[in-house]
Order: C-alpha cells, then structure tokens, then sequence
C-alpha cells in the first residue's frame, strides 16, 4: 500500500522545508505579499509567483516559469519548467465559480479543422475506431531546444497524462486547449492515468463546488528529482529520442478557502498499475508532502496560515471516509 511505502521513505528523508507564507487570496489576482511571510517567492518581474497556488521556486538557470492566461479569464495555470530535464516540476491553478462554469468539452474538438494540432491528431487516428482530435502541441512559449514535441512520446507506451485536466478547463476553448500544451503533461502508465490518479482528479472536481469551496488552490505533479524517477523506463529509453524523465510518484497539494478559513489536503500516489478507489491511503498533510518532494507549497500564505494548515492530516473534514 503506498502509504506505507510513503512512511518508509518519509523516515529516511531529512527536514527540507523551512517556514513560508503568502498573499490575498483574490481568485483572480495576484495580490499583495504579506509582511508575515518568511519565504515568499520574489515577485518581480513576474507578479503572478505571488498567486497562493504557486510553490516556492526552484533556483537555477534552468528553470522556467510559464504563466499561461485567457482573455476572458486571466491566469489560467502555472507551469514550472526544467530546461535541462525537459520536463515540467508542476502545474499550479486555482478552481472558483467563473472558471468552473463552462460548454467547452474534450469533445468539443471533434470537426474542429480550423485548429491546426486537432486536426493533426486526427490525421494520425482517423484510421482507429475512435478517432482523437485532442490538440496535444508542444508548449509554444518554450524554445524549441528545451521542450518536448509530439514525437517524444510517439512510440513509448506511455499516455501524454494531463497535470492540469482538460476537465478542469471547461470555462473557454482557449483555457481548455492551453491544458493539451506538453509541458502540462507527464508520462503516464495508462492504468494509472485512467485509474488512481484519475480517480484523484475526479475526487477534487467534487470537491470543486459553492457549498464547499469559495476557491480551491492547487499544485499537481511528478517527481523528477534524483531517486524520484523510474529507473528502468525500457519502452521509453529505447523510443524517445530525449529521454524523457517518468517519474516514480505523482502528487497533489490542494488548499481550500471557505468563507475566510483554510483547510489542506495532499495525495502522493507510486506510479504504477492502479485502480484505487479508496484514496484516504493516499492521503497526507502538506507538511509531509513537501519532506518527500523538497517541494515548498503555498508559500506565499502568512506564515501563521500556512503552518496552522500545513501540518494537519484530515480526511474526514474533506468528507473522505
């Protein structure tokens, strides 16, 4: 059971996240930093890092962050991107009312010519049963000789699996497409992505609604640190011209603000064959979550916030029994 994997590790790993904190919660903005907050990430020259949803920043020359907007709606997602691997460490997105009303589909690409990478698709799978118009496209604000194209995962046996799911971009066809960009993706084993994880996806759309939350901040993703990766990914050495990083473990760090008050919830799931429906095993604090990947989440939260949600593991207050 990966819990108990997880705790295995867990012992093994040392204290690596220290205090942090952040700003307004403003769903559409990113608001103003807090005094109170020990490790916020530096807003200039990009103000959206500021945003609740956005962990604390790699350092290092190789590390890109991609803001990724719609006119109708802003912000759409965050992207941190390490050059060097070619792959992404997160995606992070907020979840309210306005960007959670919507008509787009997945379906709604279907006859869809005008747009050049769903037409492609579908030149590729018309000959299938189930023809796919899915505009998968290599991500279009990354220089070609750091990201990842189309024929990276040709071959592989690994799905393009979505961090961000184009079923939490129904809000506009710009927002929905943008979630089919490559560097919104990792390597998947299919029983995965259509099982446990997609299983987590769909425990956080209904948690996605009025009566429970005025916004959900997320940050989803796989490990691609030293250690944290599949070490013997056959198909995709022997395929992939680049290479591409699987990793070992998939996460979600998700906060919840109701009503001017907080609550924190982590899954951490293996990346293997899985169709878990039961996810309170996967289940941890944040405080937990950030010992195992090094990743610090929601650090622009006043400090006195972030540590008060951080540390507390609570199915049950999240109507998981």
């Amino acid at each position: 059971m990966i819990k108990v994997k997880f705790l295995a590790l867990l012992a093994a790993l040392p204290i690596m996240i220290g205090s942090c904190s952040k700003d307004n919660d403003d769903a559409n903005s990113s608001g103003t930093v807090s005094s109170s907050n020990a490790n916020k990430n530096v807003t200039v020259p990009q103000p959206e890092v500021g945003r609740t949803e956005v962990p604390h920043l790699a350092s290092g020359s190789q590390y890109t962050v991609l803001v990724h907007s719609t006119a109708a709606h802003g912000v759409n997602m965050i992207i941190e991107w390490d050059g060097a691997k070619k792959a992404q460490r997160w995606t992070a997105y907020q979840m309210y009312d306005s960007n959670s009303k919507g008509t787009w589909t997945r379906k709604s690409w279907e006859g869809h010519y005008e747009n050049k990478w769903a037409y492609l698709n579908y030149q590729k799978t018309k000959h299938y049963s189930s023809p796919s118009w899915d505009p998968f496209q290599p991500d279009p604000d990354l220089p070609p000789e750091v990201r990842t194209e189309l024929e990276d995962y040709s071959g592989t046996g690994y799905n393009r699996g979505h961090i961000c799911p184009s079923a939490d971009r129904l809000c506009s066809m710009d927002a929905n497409e943008q979630t089919f960009y490559l560097s919104n993706m990792q390597p998947q084993i299919y029983a995965f992505n259509g099982g446990v994880w997609g299983n987590m996806e769909n425990q956080l759309r209904k948690w996605n609604e009025n009566s429970f939350r005025d916004t959900l901040f997320v940050c989803k993703g796989g490990t691609i640190a030293d250690g944290q990766t599949l070490s013997s990914p056959t198909e995709l050495v022997k395929n992939s011209r680049m290479k591409l990083p699987v990793p070992k473990y998939f996460f979600m760090a998700i906060l919840c603000k109701k009503n001017n008050t907080y609550k924190a919830i982590a899954f951490l799931a293996e990346h293997k064959d899985d169709d878990s429906t039961n996810l309170v095993p996967y289940t941890l604090s944040i405080d937990e979550l950030e010992q195992f990947t090094g990743i610090d989440f929601f650090c622009n939260l006043p400090d006195k916030i972030e540590n008060a949600v951080e540390r507390v593991k609570s199915p049950t207050s999240w109507g998981m029994q």
